[in-house]
């Protein structure tokens, strides 16, 4: 989750900036998913309680930050045809290696999440891999518009040191990603397939969240996860969302998945949280009902950006889990730049 929409406008009201952050929103038919101005969600879920009760009462989980944590090692330089391999580099920023192909989650190196380089979310960790250890990246997911999941800055410095890399988004998000100067934008809706090589398939899978990059675009622009199809199998990438049919549907639609990625932060107090972010035992939920033979959490441990602490996530995911004995899903909890090779699905 970005700042949620509600701070963004009490900062840019506090700059005397009101709505210049603001991106071009999709201008497209209506379906059942755009009502023609602005994106909903296909399962709404109504907050249980006003942000002011929130600010009254809350009790933020404690942080200790670790800007000097160790990089992981150098990433391989590629995966075989039918291999698959996940590392964890930060927040929801993810290096997916599949079928030849590397392809980058979210991805976010810059210091803030946020419209402007001096407020906002700092990060309370480095990345886990260096910029510079990256391998040849060929595609770019981004899950949604929000500053912690579309850091433009990033993407910049991903395509001038990889020119020829593919940048997919929702719909809507290509008009203001070319402004900013990148090439070989692709905008995907819900459902689409698009090839990504000759054996690789990407297609955008439906979420529940919302998006924003300031006052006057709410609901703009398309959020979507991902699934990469191919020789390896199935991969799951959620992005931000809430709980909900989703997860289901992906698996009937595509098949179990042999790995999801899957968000587990900025779940507290679910009474604000819950209508756009799964929490760590919803996440586990998620992972059954994708068919996921191995989940890997993201999206914690990096930028304070709701109640919980630092570590309450990966607390709540284990008690998730313990509560599930025998017939709990198999979660690997990815140290920040650890890489793992991912086994094939069994019968």
């Amino acid at each position: 989750m970005n700042t949620p929409r509600h701070l963004v406008g009490l900062l840019a009201l506090a700059l005397g900036t009101s709505g210049c952050f603001s991106a071009p929103t999709w201008k497209g038919t209506p379906s059942d998913h755009f009502n023609g101005e602005r994106f909903v969600n296909r399962e709404p879920r109504p907050r249980t309680m006003s942000f002011l009760d929130w600010m009254a009462h809350r009790k933020p989980g404690a942080w200790k930050g670790r800007p000097d944590a160790p990089f992981g090692p150098r990433p391989p330089e590629r995966v075989g045809p039918g291999d698959l391999r996940v590392t964890f580099i930060n927040h929801a920023t993810v290096l997916l290696q599949l079928d030849g192909l590397n392809i980058l989650t979210d991805p976010i190196y810059s210091e803030r999440c946020s419209p402007v380089s001096f407020a906002g979310p700092r990060r309370m960790r480095p990345p886990g891999i260096r910029f510079e250890d990256l391998p040849p990246i060929d595609v770019v997911v981004i899950s949604h518009n929000h500053y912690d999941h579309m850091d433009v800055a990033t993407l910049l410095r991903l395509q001038e040191r990889f020119p020829q890399v593919r940048v997919f988004a929702g719909l809507g998000n290509r008009e203001f990603l070319e402004g900013e100067g990148l090439r070989h934008v692709t905008e995907v809706d819900w459902w689409q397939e698009f090839p990504l090589s000759a054996e690789v398939t990407l297609v955008s899978a439906r979420t529940q969240h919302f998006s924003n990059r300031g006052l006057g675009d709410a609901d703009g622009t398309l959020w979507t996860g991902y699934v990469f199809r191919g020789p390896h199998g199935r991969t799951y990438f959620a992005g931000d969302t809430a709980s909900g049919s989703q997860f289901t549907e992906a698996r009937e639609r595509l098949g179990p998945m042999r790995l999801a990625v899957l968000p587990i932060g900025a779940y507290k107090p679910e009474a604000i949280m819950s209508p756009v972010h799964v929490s760590p035992r919803e996440a586990v939920q998620a992972s059954v009902d994708l068919g996921a033979r191995y989940s890997v959490p993201m999206h914690y441990g990096t930028f304070r950006l709701a109640d919980d602490g630092e570590t309450d996530p990966l607390w709540d995911l284990a008690g998730a889990l313990v509560e599930r004995g025998d017939q709990a899903p198999e979660w690997w909890v990815l140290a920040f730049g650890e890489g793992r090779d991912v086994p094939p699905m069994t019968p």
